[in-house]
C-alpha cells in the first residue's frame, strides 16, 4: 500500500500484481485506516512512506487501528531523519521510533545497508501477526554486514566501554572509535532490544554508548533496564530536539547535529575519560 509517494519504483509490481497493489493518493491517515482494515481480515499490509507521513502524521490511525484493534501490519517508511533537507521540517521525522515505543510491542528494524533492508524486510513480512517498523534511509554504510534479526553483531571489541551504533551509523563509529580500546556492536533492531548481548559485551561493570541516528536518548531506557543490576553509565548521542533550519545534505546535517566521525570521536572520548 502506498500513498503516492514512491509509486513510480512500484510500476512493475502494480503491472504484474494488480489487485496485489493499492495507492491511496496523499491520505495518509487513510493509508493507515485501510491497513488495519486489510489486517482485521487476515492479510499482511506492508504500508510505505516517508517517515513523518507514516508515523507522525497519522499516529492516532497506528494506534487506534492496529494496536487498539489487536492485528499487525509492516510499516516500512522513508527519507529517515533528514533525507530530504530541501523538504523541511515537514518531511523529517527523527521523533518516529521514539513515538513507537509509546505503544506496545512493535518491532523496530533500522538497517545500514540496503542488502540489510531486505533481508530485515522479508523477516517483517512472514512474522505472522505482528507489527513491525522498518526505517528506510538513503543515509546508507558503504558495505553490508551479516545481521540476524533481532540481534546485535559484534564488529570489534574492545575493554573501556561498549558502543552501539545503530543502522547507518555504524561506518560513522567505526572511524570515530579508531584507536580506542572500546566494543563496537551494530544494531539493526532496536525493539525489543538486544539485552544478552549487551550484558554479555559489557561484562560486570562499564560505560555504554548509543549512537542512533534519531532522536537522541530514544533508546538510554532500554539500556538502564537491560543494566539494571549492573553499574554503569549511558551516553545517548542522536539528532537533539534543537531544529537546523537550513537545508544542505546529509553530511552537513551529520555534522550541524554533531555526529559525523570527528564529532563523535570528541564525545565518544570525553565521555570514556
Amino acid at each position: 500500500m502506498l500513498a503516492e509517494i514512491g509509486k513510480d519504483g512500484f510500476t512493475d509490481a502494480a503491472r504484474a500484481h494488480p489487485d496485489r497493489m493499492i495507492n491511496v493518493g496523499i491520505r495518509e491517515q487513510l493509508l493507515i485506516g485501510v491497513g488495519g482494515g486489510l489486517a482485521l481480515t487476515g492479510m499482511r499490509p506492508i504500508l510505505h512512506t516517508f517517515a513523518s507521513f507514516l508515523v507522525e502524521r497519522p499516529f492516532e490511525q497506528v494506534k487506534l487501528d492496529f494496536g487498539h484493534q489487536g492485528v499487525g501490519g509492516v510499516l516500512v517508511s522513508a527519507a529517515g531523519s533528514y533525507d530530504w533537507p530541501a523538504g523541511g521540517y515537514t518531511h523529517m521525522a527523527p521523533g518516529d521510533v521514539a513515538l513507537l515505543d509509546t505503544l506496545d510491542g512493535w518491532t523496530v528494524h533500522v538497517p545500514g545497508h540496503p542488502d540489510e533492508a531486505e533481508t530485515l524486510l522479508r523477516a517483517a513480512a512472514a512474522a505472522g501477526d505482528d507489527s513491525v517498523y522498518v526505517r528506510l534511509s538513503a543515509h546508507s554504510n558503504s558495505v553490508p554486514r551479516d545481521i540476524a534479526p533481532g540481534r546485535f553483531l559484534t564488529v570489534r571489541e574492545g575493554r573501556r566501554g561498549v558502543v552501539i551504533a545503530v543502522g547507518p551509523m555504524l561506518d560513522g563509529v567505526l572511524t570515530a572509535v579508531e584507536g580506542l580500546d572500546v566494543t563496537v556492536l551494530y544494531a539493526t533492531t532496536v525493539r525489543p532490544f538486544d539485552e544478552p548481548t549487551l550484558r554479555a559485551a559489557i561484562g560486570g561493570v562499564g560505560d555504554v554508548v548509543l549512537v542512533e541516528p534519531y532522536l537522541a536518548g530514544t533508546s538510554t531506557a532500554a539500556v538502564n533496564d537491560a543494566l539494571a543490576d549492573r553499574p554503569h553509565r549511558v551516553l545517548g548521542l542522536g539528532i537533539p530536539r534543537r531544529e537546523l533550519r537550513r537545508y544542505g545534505t546529509i553530511d552537513e546535517h551529520l555534522a550541524g547535529q554533531g555526529l559525523d566521525p570527528l564529532a563523535l570521536r570528541e564525545r565518544i572520548s570525553a565521555f570514556l575519560r
